[in-house]
């Protein structure tokens, strides 16, 4: 008899212990010691042991039936031995479908399930050593780009502190072609004023060079007037060459062209200088024919008049190349500070980014990405569109360099404008891999690139439960 009893006792022991292991994780089997008696874990209730996992649900917070479907707010424990461990609410045990990968929770069903956690584990693992493989490539690549960074800092350095010092000799060049701009238009109009040998008032800083250059003048007009080249200026000739300023087509009559040479019919040098030289040189009334108007009518038939002229101009055009020089090192200064305000990461390993553009196509939309510039979204229609300008780094603070926020871009229809967040990725090669909008003219883009990598992941890379 009482070796009955002890079989008896030590059946119903492995009974309970059988019940009170399904559904519940080793952190939790201390709970669940006991032979007499149950407390809820929750402290609410206590109850006999016989009634854990008895399929009726007595505690409030489900924890007396870990293995059933009784209790509305239990969980139910998958061991998933060589893959990962998991809860399941309760009320998916026995319910003819397979939840946990060890089939734990199918126990008294009909569902015929199949242990598939090894499998699972294991490509899981080869997914962990994949990932870890990727972090560690992505680690080497961010290490070159960071020295590739370092570099790239110090060169834009020393190309601003050129361009300031070339800014610096430009403006200096500037004052001095200014100056000789400014001689070159004195001496031009000082020529002018010594060709207007008429007006008393104005004299050029040398007599004797003023009066050099009106004879030679006077010469040169008056051999444009001799056609025939015998020294003296005929009707016909007048006639021929001279003609009204407001009617150069009309041929001048006799009686004008006697006029213009003093009654008589030819006229000399002399005669000439004293007289027609001077309605010619006015150009109020008179010119010669054919001849390119300029002030002073004829005067830019002079040759002193056209060296200084072409002086003049040829300073112009000096001044005004070196001014674009000027203006285009100072933009060149402008863009290029521009860019070394903008934070590049704590060892400027995104400074490489700079430049650059990433593109997407998405159905029948193209969208680009210009790190630190903008992002943009390009139909099959040609049509373009900003989905904002670049902000600011918005990542947390744990990792402040993983989130980029474009802002501004083309308004929307219902109201506001574009804006776009762009989440960084570890990976070996930078590229953009997915862009979504999960709210209208809201956008957010995945851009994997190695400097997204960060030692800490490797830490945390395989799970603990393989």
């Amino acid at each position: 008899m009482r070796f009955h009893i002890i079989t008896a006792a030590f059946l119903w022991a492995a009974f309970v212990e059988s019940r009170k292991i399904r559904g519940i994780s080793s952190s939790y089997k201390r709970f669940y010691r006991e032979r007499k008696s149950f407390l809820c874990i929750d402290g609410s209730k206590i109850i006999p042991f016989e009634q854990v996992n008895d399929d009726y649900c007595d505690c409030a917070d489900g924890s007396d039936e870990p293995g059933t479907s009784a209790c509305p707010r239990g969980r139910f424990y998958c061991t998933n031995l060589g893959f990962r461990p998991h809860y399941i609410p309760s009320s998916r045990v026995n319910d003819g479908i397979c939840d946990c990968c060890d089939a734990s929770d199918e126990y008294n069903s009909h569902a015929r399930c199949q242990n598939t956690c090894w499998n699972l584990g294991q490509k899981e693992r080869a997914y962990v050593e994949g990932q870890m493989k990727t972090l560690d490539e992505g680690l080497r690549l961010k290490q070159q780009l960071i020295e590739e960074g370092v570099l790239l800092w110090r060169e834009k350095q020393a190309q601003l502190r050129e361009l300031q010092r070339a800014a610096e000799d430009l403006q200096i060049k500037l004052e001095e072609h200014r100056k000789r701009k400014h001689e070159a238009d004195r001496l031009k109009e000082q020529t002018l004023k010594a060709l207007k040998g008429g007006d008393k008032d104005v004299r050029p800083e040398s007599s004797s060079c003023g009066f050099r250059q009106q004879n030679s003048t006077v010469s040169h007009l008056f051999q444009l007037l001799d056609s025939n080249k015998d020294g003296s200026i005929s009707l016909d000739e007048v006639k021929a060459k001279v003609v009204l300023v407001r009617d150069e087509t009309r041929v001048l009559s006799e009686d004008e062209a006697l006029t213009l040479l003093g009654g008589g019919h030819q006229m000399d040098l002399s005669k000439f200088q004293n007289t027609l030289w001077d309605v010619l040189i006015r150009g109020d009334d008179y010119k010669i024919k054919d001849a390119h108007s300029a002030p002073g009518g004829l005067m830019s038939e002079d040759p002193h008049l056209k060296a200084a002229d072409r002086a003049a101009e040829w300073e112009a055009t000096n001044l005004k190349k070196v001014e674009e020089a000027y203006e285009t090192v100072n933009m060149e200064i402008s863009d290029l500070q521009k860019k070394l305000e903008i934070d590049y990461g704590t060892d400027w390993e995104y400074l490489f980014l700079n430049g650059q553009c990433y593109k997407l196509n998405v159905y029948e939309y193209m969208y680009t990405l210009c790190p630190f510039n903008m992002v943009s979204q390009k139909s099959t229609a040609g049509t373009e569109v900003s989905l904002g300008l670049w902000g600011m780094w918005a990542g947390p603070a744990k990792n402040h360099y993983s989130q980029m926020v474009y802002e501004n871009g083309e308004p929307c229809w219902q109201g506001g404008s574009r804006t776009t967040s762009v989440t960084l990725t570890c990976g070996t090669e930078t590229a953009l891999r997915s862009v979504k909008e999960p709210s209208k003219c809201q956008y957010i883009m995945d851009f994997e690139t190695p400097v997204a990598c960060q030692p800490v992941l490797k830490q945390r890379g395989v799970h603990s439960e393989l």
